[in-house]
């Protein structure tokens, strides 16, 4: 699957933690029982934690994660973070959506046993996977042939016998299988492909994280007398499409002036109360404030059990012509107190990746614990030379209490 959404900070943890260490060695872990069961547990409370408390509610869906073996389709020095609720980078620049990520398309576009799936993104072959047992038969392309062989042998291997996988560029679809029933598209392209509507059935739904480069919204598409009828889900972030639907894009990113969208959250898209331009959105929502610093809406974040009180932006950001970074906003907070790590008070995170996805650095800009009212925090921050993208998150990690976030700004320093 080439989704990406950017990796979770390193800090926001989710169940992975009992993911056991023989995992990350690389060999067949299944081959023994009490490994076998160590995984099982780690994927489950995956599942109950990230997905079925997140929101998922559709039963086949939900047990597909659970038999779905994540750490198969993840690159062997990195299975100790299989089970984490986080995009992980598997070469050639294209990561393997978050689990969350995979259970809500796939619940989206409402699989049946009859159904005939094209997905559009192989990556790793997991979303196939978990695509297999729910529907008769998967159509899955990928455009780098070297993840499309690769994932192609996994899912061989593993015998997801209903499974067709070919090499060759998605925004062409796969014209001699349609019509599909349903279409999953887990890679950014500007607008729906054409191919992907004429190949798409009546009454059929697609899902399609559409957008820029950077910033990307998730709609739920459903053919009607020939026409695609519109839904709009929620903002997201996922490798942009390459082939010919990077060759027709119109709106160019520009990482040498890297910046923001809706940091004073006054715009809304899709689901109530969540704000545009901010993806991964977890206890937390849009709420009028005449009191904060621009006088209208802040996003709040409430959490009474430690769990995980969170929002992120990605955004592009070239390390080879800014050198330094200003992050700003402002905070304020009730009753703020640690969790199960104390050094983690309402703040702003940032990590950089490079062109490849892999992380290059990272830089926390803190607030404090405790009941105050609005104030601002400003601070520089090195970028990395090798960075091409950075994920801003905001929230309490792991903490109690509320705290509302406002005017949170990025720009590069001597602009």
């Amino acid at each position: 699957m080439r989704a990406n959404s950017v990796p979770r900070p390193a800090f926001v943890l989710s169940a992975g933690c009992l993911l056991v260490a023989a995992l990350a060695s690389g060999r067949n872990a299944l081959a023994q029982p009490a490994e076998a069961d160590s995984i099982a547990r780690a994927r489950n409370a995956l599942v109950d934690t990230a997905i079925v408390a997140a929101g998922i509610k559709n039963a086949r869906v939900i047990q597909a994660m659970r038999d779905t073996p994540r750490h198969s389709f993840v690159p062997g020095n990195q299975r100790q973070d299989a089970y984490r609720d986080i995009a992980m980078p598997i070469g050639e620049g294209q990561t393997i959506s978050p689990p969350f990520i995979v259970a809500y398309m796939t619940e989206q576009i409402d699989p049946q046993p009859g159904d005939k799936v094209l997905e559009i993104g192989t990556g790793s072959g997991y979303q196939a996977a978990v695509l297999s047992p729910l529907v008769a038969e998967v159509y899955t392309i990928e455009i780098v042939e070297a993840l499309g062989r690769r994932a192609a042998r996994t899912l061989e291997r593993l015998k997801y016998d209903n499974v067709h996988a070919r090499i060759g560029d998605g925004y062409l679809g796969w014209p001699e299988a349609a019509p599909f029933d349903k279409i999953i598209v887990t890679c950014s392209p500007e607008s729906v492909p054409q191919p992907l509507v004429d190949q798409l059935a009546e009454g059929g739904r697609m899902i399609v994280p559409v957008g820029e480069r950077y910033q990307q919204a998730l709609y739920l598409y459903r053919k009607v007398d020939g026409e695609l009828q519109q839904e709009a889900l929620q903002t997201t972030f996922f490798v942009p499409m390459t082939g010919q639907a990077e060759e027709l894009r119109v709106v160019e990113a520009d990482p040498a002036n890297p910046a923001l969208v809706n940091g004073g959250f006054e715009e809304m898209f899709g689901e109530d109360d969540q704000p545009a331009g901010w993806y991964y959105v977890r206890g937390g929502r849009v709420v009028a404030d005449p009191q904060s610093p621009d006088g209208q809406n802040a996003l709040v974040f409430t959490s009474t059990s430690a769990g995980l009180a969170q929002a992120l932006q990605a955004f592009g950001v070239d390390g080879r012509e800014v050198a330094e970074l200003e992050i700003t906003y402002s905070v304020r907070a009730q009753n703020a107190r640690p969790g199960r790590a104390g050094d983690q008070p309402p703040q702003v995170y940032i990590e950089f990746f490079s062109e490849n996805r892999a992380s290059v650095g990272e830089a926390t800009v803190p607030s404090r614990f405790g009941t105050f009212g609005w104030t601002d925090y400003r601070q520089k921050i090195k970028v990395p030379r090798s960075a091409r993208l950075a994920a801003l998150q905001i929230g309490l990690p792991h903490g109690t209490g509320t705290v509302a976030f406002d005017r949170v700004q990025v720009r590069a320093v001597g602009e």
